[in-house]
C-alpha cells in the first residue's frame, strides 16, 4: 500500500460509519469491483484535457477565487 493510500485510510477511519461506507463504495467502484473500472465520458475526457492544458500553462485559481467558491457553498 502506498503512503498516500495509507494516510487516506487513517483519516477515513475517524469519519462516521455511514461516510466510511460511502467512501468504501467509491473506492471499490473505481477499482472495478461490482462492475467495470469507471470509464470517462467523451465530455469528461475533454474536460480533463482542458484542465491538463491549464495546469501546464500555470493557470490556477487565485486564493480569492477559491475562497469565493468555498464560501458560496458553505464549505
Amino acid at each position: 500500500m502506498t503512503e498516500l493510500l495509507d494516510q487516506a485510510i487513517r483519516r477515513i477511519r475517524d469519519l462516521p460509519a455511514e461516510t466510511q461506507d460511502d467512501l468504501a463504495r467509491v473506492l471499490l467502484r473505481l477499482a472495478g469491483e461490482d462492475g467495470p473500472v469507471y470509464e470517462l465520458t467523451d465530455e469528461e475526457e475533454a474536460d480533463l484535457r482542458q484542465a491538463d492544458g491549464e495546469i501546464a500553462r500555470g493557470e490556477f485559481a487565485t486564493d480569492e477565487e477559491v475562497a469565493a467558491v468555498l464560501s458560496k457553498h458553505a464549505l
